[in-house]
């Protein structure tokens, strides 16, 4: 067969609409949620409940799904999580409850996290070392492709058959997904269109020396670097639930959007989400280029980021123009995404332990989640989104913090201890 020339960005597209699915699922409860309250009589804290239903089986999921991808491999798990989360979203359309509704949304944290382990294992596979990030911004920019479709086609669905034939047509879309990955995918060796340049090209930017088995949950627990990657999730993972879960509802509850407006216009911070997500990847890579080394490029990425959402936090605090709220809103959107947390294992480990120290960050960020949003229900309900607001703007800097001090330098791959080298 003939070689699709750059075919590791074509597999990037393609785990970036699995990523896009993932969100569209995700985001449809989301969405709704106003809607939803109001026909099952839910307050916020029951949907705060709702919300860490979800986060509690994702939680414990993402570290078992980070393992079982180093073990099982990206192919197989991809097919096992797509078919389950896509059917897990089908059935809440079935919810006439609280309690029906938890449920559901619990299921759907059972399959969905494997998506980020794979993915992330994927690229490090795709993708010579200084590309990664890169690589990865494209992959996860489905994440916020999928919430700027969600808010469109969810809200259309609706108004047009219903909330609960939202979430039908959203989770069969993942079936569609699973036919074209049966199809394209294979790892790079046996992949029938990647050419010999572009395999060369892999693996000669591929110092990773980790070999294929799945690397000891042991030793990685005692490096530091694993550590690094971990709080950087724990830091800002809550912050992704914030504003996955509760933002449409900010813009309903406080600037007074109605559900046709949301579909009009919410979708525009999800856009700069989607362009942070690529711009995170490609400014380091553009300054590595230039001479930068991947530690000094992404650092630098890193904490500008970080200073400028800060500042963006903060300022809502004050904001009562509804288009000044979404124009901050697309701004923090932004650098979220730039911010590339998802990235830093594929850039410290080698690719038989990316799955799982990935695992472990979402697994422990996923825990601060489920504190957060419980949370985030109270003070919503009693004292506005304003404190909420000020919180997320001071934990990228100890994001940073904890990335430069415990994981160190960017760019260069540890070794994992085998059992057999003590």
């Amino acid at each position: 067969m003939k070689p699709i020339r750059n075919l590791r960005y074509y597999i990037a597209a393609v785990l970036c609409l699995a990523t896009a699915l993932n969100y569209l699922d995700r985001q449809t409860l989301s969405v709704l949620a106003h809607t939803i309250q109001s026909e099952l009589k839910l307050t916020e804290v029951d949907y705060a409940y709702v919300t860490s239903a979800f986060l509690f089986s994702y939680t414990i999921m993402y570290a078992v799904s980070g393992a079982v991808v180093d073990r099982l491999g990206v192919r197989i798990s991809y097919i096992l999580s797509v078919a389950g989360w896509s059917v897990a979203n089908m059935l809440h359309g079935l919810a006439g409850s609280a309690m029906q509704l938890a449920g559901f949304r619990m299921l759907l944290g059972v399959f969905e996290p494997a998506n980020f382990p794979a993915g992330v294992r994927a690229i490090a596979e795709w993708f010579p070392m200084r590309e990664r990030a890169l690589g990865v911004g494209i992959f996860n920019a489905g994440a916020a492709i999928g919430g700027l479709v969600a808010v469109p086609v969810v809200s259309f669905l609706s108004l047009k058959w219903g909330w609960r034939w939202a979430f039908v047509v959203t989770g069969a879309c993942g079936f569609l997904w699973l036919a074209l990955w049966l199809l394209f995918y294979r790892a790079p060796r046996s992949h029938p269109r990647l050419s010999e340049e572009e395999l060369r090209l892999i693996d000669g930017g591929d110092r990773d020396g980790g070999g294929e088995r799945a690397a000891p949950l042991g030793p990685l627990l005692r490096m530091r670097a694993t550590w690094g990657c971990v709080l950087a999730r724990v830091f800002t993972d809550p912050i992704s639930y914030f504003l996955n879960f509760w933002i449409p509802k900010y813009l309903q509850q406080e600037q007074g959007f109605s559900l046709a407006e949301l579909g009009a216009s919410a979708w525009v911070p999800y856009a700069g989400f989607s362009a942070g997500m690529i711009l995170g990847g490609a400014i380091p890579l553009w300054l590595v280029k230039r001479g930068w080394s991947v530690n000094r490029a992404r650092k630098t990425v890193m904490f500008l980021d970080s200073c400028m959402l800060a500042a963006a936090f903060v300022s809502l605090l004050w904001v009562k123009n509804p288009g000044l709220a979404l124009g901050l809103l697309t701004v923090l959107m932004f650098g979220h995404g730039a911010w590339g947390n998802v990235t830093i294992p594929a850039e410290l480990f080698p690719k038989s332990a990316v799955g799982t120290v990935s695992g472990i960050g979402g697994t422990l960020g996923g825990a601060a989640g489920i504190v957060t949003q419980l949370a985030i229900g109270r003070i919503a309900q009693q004292a506005g989104f304003g404190p909420l607001f000020a919180f997320c703007g001071l934990l990228y800097l100890l994001a940073f913090a904890s990335v430069h001090f415990l994981a160190g330098e960017l760019g260069v791959i540890r070794k994992v201890p085998r059992a057999a080298e003590r």
